[in-house]
């Protein structure tokens, strides 16, 4: 992996406010997780993120765990972007990847970039090496793929 961020485009065909609906709901975030983790919201996510908002998640990757995760950057339609860190003292060690979803409408539908970026996370290093960036980028195809099918279904 070069450099700190690993992003994935897709165009789907659906407004902007569609896709953008389905990102800023936590508790959705389930329906469109391509790497098989998440697990659930925990109770109280907002319907409607904003910026500076927090929510947790559920997750599972060989043991159960949770994460906290805080709306850094917000552009109603545009872009919303969280930061993910464990909650608590730990972390201080582990945690601080950032998710960031563009959205920029195009003939056709609607230009989604997702991207990785771990410039800010506590094991960067070690995020950056083996297949950890390729599994990365293929799970982040798959949930542009789920957005698609989820937005062309209405839901």
């Amino acid at each position: 992996m070069n450099g700190d961020v690993i992003s994935v485009e897709k165009v789907i065909p659906a407004p902007a406010e569609a896709i953008f609906a389905l990102l800023s709901d936590a508790s959705r975030h389930t329906d469109i997780d391509g790497s098989g983790t998440l697990r659930g919201a925990k109770p109280g996510a907002a319907q409607h993120l904003k910026l500076g908002d927090t929510f947790g998640m559920n997750m599972q990757q060989g043991f159960k765990y949770s994460m906290v995760n805080t709306v850094i950057e917000f552009e109603d339609n545009r872009r919303i972007t969280w930061q993910a860190a464990p909650g608590g003292l730990l972390s201080k060690l582990v945690g601080g990847r950032i998710w960031r979803y563009e959205l920029e409408p195009t003939d056709g539908g609607t230009l989604v970039r997702e991207s990785w970026d771990i410039s800010k996370d506590h094991q960067r290093s070690l995020l950056k090496r083996g297949s950890m960036p390729d599994k990365t980028r293929e799970a982040m195809t798959r949930t542009l793929e789920k957005i698609a099918e989820l937005v062309a279904e209405g839901s």
